[in-house]
């Protein structure tokens, strides 16, 4: 074989091994947020400023994937979805939102936003998650500290619990049931911090 064909068969092979390798890579995942409820109006006004920090979460919980919980203590994710970003950092930016439209406090911020916060809002997730053994729900479970942030003592702390039925058996369906409840805990939280402070 001349020098000419080897380059010639080798260029094919490998284009072939690209064409092989585009054929078998998997479809793009369904990628999903979170919605921040709309709670403007509801309670009394206080001039205390804000900060929400990014949750704490044990491993399973602090990336993109979607978990669900086949049985006690078993966990799976969700197959060919994810969330928009880490389940932490969507969590933060959607309950700094959720304070925001409430329109009660004095200012609501993220780290390095510059505020002079009197209150850290200190989260911990604990389940974010699809139940599936028997009857399909969300279950959302966030413990929460009132951090004042002039002493540093905990004004109050709260474990925040909220399940919401899955309609149907897509993605669409599991995460728009996760939707929900994170949308009712998310409230209790602001409405709570309101009253707390």
């Amino acid at each position: 074989m001349t020098r000419t064909a080897l380059i010639v068969a080798m260029t094919t092979a490998a284009a072939l091994a690209q064409g092989c390798a585009a054929l078998r890579s998997p479809p793009p995942l369904d990628t999903y947020e979170l919605s921040a409820p709309d709670i403007s109006g509801s309670g009394g006004r206080s001039r205390a400023q804000i900060l929400i920090a990014e949750p704490a979460a044990l491993k399973a919980l602090d990336g993109q994937n979607i978990v669900i919980k086949t049985g006690p203590g078993v966990i799976q994710y969700l197959k060919g979805a994810q969330w928009a970003d880490r389940l932490p950092e969507i969590i933060q930016a959607r309950l700094a939102e959720t304070f925001q439209k409430s329109g009660r406090f004095g200012g609501v911020g993220k780290p390095g936003e510059g505020l002079a916060i009197d209150y850290q809002v200190l989260a911990e997730i604990r389940s974010f998650d699809i139940r599936v053994n028997g009857s399909r729900s969300a279950r959302v479970e966030i413990f929460v500290k009132l951090l004042n942030d002039r002493n540093g003592v905990v004004r109050a702390a709260r474990t925040f619990t909220a399940a919401a039925s899955v309609s149907g058996s897509s993605n669409d369906d599991y995460v728009a049931a996760l939707d929900r409840a994170f949308g009712e805990a998310a409230t209790e939280i602001v409405d709570w911090t309101g009253s707390a402070i």
